[in-house]
């Protein structure tokens, strides 16, 4: 199979090409490995390559042998490494499969090897000490995005069609935007984290994946949706596939559209430009727009206070565990400097501060639902600015504290927090290019357990707006 042949299907596409036998699993995976050598060197998304197991493939499944990419973070496979991108977890074997991995494998993927994640995923760009800064396929100089942008990256380049991703905060729309990919965060409750992950700081967490089609992302949410017996947040599957909703038409929808972030911050101008686009696309299409200005309910500086509470306090017994499992401290040797200053402080957040933090959630969440009953989606921008150059997000990190960091990962990515905050379903829609050629992402937020509204509107988009064909520099089938 020839590379610009294999980069020329979605996940779908490939899998139908087995069960067609036209391809063999055998060869989709030399593709991949010969895709990933023509590119990673560039990029750096890949940091673990794995033999493939073929052995108990089912060529009746949905992504019946698509070569597949896990995130290391959130996710294990038995007998490999899972370091979350740290120097303190280097290393470490994972002993089993993980929920989310045997549904991977149940839905045909084959998992052939890890992608790069910030230090604990606790950035929204993917510039680890220990594996190195993975680069835009549009742009080496400039930021994937994170904390899943090794897994964006990958994609984008074409080494695989989706890849596994994790979103606390924007971490699969971040960089979904930032390559020119779809990325959508399901509901609160949508897909099982456990047991190992339970909550993922509280709940605020969810995975699925990244895409260059819906469909990819669909028929994934639909392979991995379910919960586990005992599971503290379920949110039960509807009564149709999600892969059927991409092909349906969502109807004349009410959005509402925020220019100006929560923060108070505005788009550049290449992205209000492609916000008034989307608008007339959106209004070309039947839909009724209009100017929205949400409130949180509570004051931008209390929001990110209450986040930081919650995500480093959640930090302190992972940290733990890792040093324990490794026999290593955590140190300036073993961790970033803002993730050590977050461990700090999350050892600083007492039990009335995590309740007062829980309280700030229920009143961001009580507003997100009063606000969905005016309106079927949010527009925003996902991004207020294009992928940052290397290096910037980092730069004076040893004088942040917990909060400082926190505040830092807010005011980069400050539209896409509410999503994790109140649970609901979120997506990044690659609607437009700025004149230097970096994409730029759309974000619609839909109400609680509306992970179809935005799936039909999602279709729509990318029929009226197709995005597929266009290829980054760096790109495997070239």
């Amino acid at each position: 199979m020839q590379l610009h042949e294999y980069t020329s299907f979605d996940g779908l596409g490939l899998a139908q090409l087995l069960r067609t036998g036209a391809v063999s699993a055998a060869e989709l995976h030399d593709a991949a490995l010969r895709a990933c050598a023509a590119v990673n060197p560039q990029i750096n998304a890949v940091v673990e390559l794995w033999p493939a197991d073929f052995s108990t493939l089912d060529h009746t499944a949905p992504f019946a042998g698509v070569p597949f990419l896990i995130k290391d973070v959130a996710v294990t496979m038995a007998g490999q490494r899972s370091e979350a991108g740290s120097r303190l977890g280097a290393g470490h074997v994972a002993t089993l499969d993980s929920h989310l991995m045997t549904q991977f494998r149940a839905a045909g993927l084959l998992t052939f090897g890890r992608t790069s994640t910030p230090e604990m995923a606790f950035a929204t760009t993917t510039e680890p000490v220990l594996y190195g800064a993975t680069r835009n396929p549009w742009n080496v100089s400039v930021s994937a995005g994170g904390s899943s942008g090794g897994a964006a990256a990958a994609v984008a380049a074409g080494i695989v069609p989706l890849a596994h991703a994790t979103d606390a905060a924007g971490s699969i729309r971040v960089p979904a935007a930032s390559t020119g990919l779809f990325g959508l965060k399901p509901s609160r409750g949508r897909v099982s984290n456990g047991p190992a992950m339970d909550e993922i700081f509280s709940g605020l967490g969810v995975q699925l994946g990244v895409s260059r089609t819906v469909r990819d992302s669909a028929a994934l949410l639909d392979c991995v949706q379910g919960v586990m017996a005992g599971e503290p947040y379920v949110t039960h599957a509807p009564n149709f596939t999600w892969l059927s909703q991409v092909d349906v038409a969502p109807g004349k929808l009410r959005i509402g559209v925020q220019r100006m972030a929560p923060n108070g911050a505005r788009p550049v101008p290449a992205v209000d430009i492609a916000l008034q686009d989307t608008v007339r696309l959106l209004e070309s299409l039947g839909h009724h727009v209009e100017e929205a200005a949400p409130a949180l309910g509570v004051s931008w500086q209390a929001f990110v206070h209450a986040n930081a509470g919650i995500w480093c306090a959640n930090l302190v017994p992972w940290i733990a565990a890792l040093a324990q499992e490794s026999g290593r401290a955590a140190s300036l040797d073993t961790l970033e400097a803002a993730t050590l200053a977050c461990y700090q402080y999350g050892q600083t957040v007492s039990a009335v501060d995590f309740v007062a933090a829980l309280d700030v959630r229920n009143t961001v969440t009580r507003h997100a639902g009063a606000l969905f009953e005016q309106y079927d989606c949010l527009l925003t921008p996902t991004m207020p600015d294009v992928p940052w150059q290397l290096g910037r997000y980092g730069k004076d990190e040893t004088q942040l504290d917990g909060p400082g960091w926190t505040a830092r990962l807010f005011e980069h990515s400050p539209y896409t927090p509410l999503a994790n905050v109140a649970g609901l379903p979120a997506m990044s829609v690659p609607l437009a290019m700025s004149n230097e050629g970096l994409p730029i992402g759309m974000q619609f937020m839909a109400g609680y357990a509306q992970d179809g509204t935005l799936l039909r509107l999602a279709g729509q988009l990318e029929r009226a707006a197709p995005w597929l064909p266009r290829r980054p520099p760096v790109w495997a089938g070239n």
